[in-house]
């Protein structure tokens, strides 16, 4: 089965792609996708959305996961970020596949075990599980930890 994990932002939005085998999950691809804050909001989703579209084409994907919006003091950074998560859940959803949400906390708990886990740690979590990766960035890494998340969930719902 292979996996996507989003970790969408407006300005970068992290993807991470893992294959599951049984109880073994193995590194496919992961990446980041940066926006160009030079275009209209509108024009920036569209790059976001065409750019999704074509990692999801290069993968083909099973099953899809995103990180779910946390609250900004800045309600405008939340608004951005809803919009930007808005076109990850569709550009899953129109390719056919099921998308699960997982809030942060949960996914640090699953990579880390505690829920408030810090960066840091989620990639030197991913890197144990996934030997050899090489992460794009931050977001990639986030993506990555969505991804292995979603896997361990999946195994345990069957």
């Amino acid at each position: 089965m292979i996996i996507i994990g989003l970790d969408p932002g407006l300005t970068c939005t992290g993807w991470g792609v893992i294959a599951k085998a049984g109880s073994r999950l193995s590194h496919v691809a992961n990446g980041q996708i940066r926006t160009d804050i030079t275009q209209s909001m509108a024009e920036r989703l569209v790059q976001l959305d065409r750019v999704l579209t074509d990692v999801i084409l290069a993968h083909n994907p099973d099953s899809g996961a995103v990180e779910e919006v946390f609250v900004n003091v800045n309600p405008q950074s939340t608004l951005k970020l809803g919009q930007a998560r808005g076109v990850a859940m569709v550009a899953l959803a129109r390719a056919g596949m099921p998308v699960a949400e997982y809030p942060s906390k949960v996914v640090k708990k699953a990579l880390v075990g505690t829920g408030g886990a810090a960066k840091q740690q989620v990639q030197a979590m991913v890197k144990v599980l996934l030997p050899g990766v090489h992460l794009a960035g931050e977001d990639a890494a986030d993506a990555l930890a969505v991804a292995i998340t979603h896997a361990n969930m999946l195994g345990s719902h069957r």
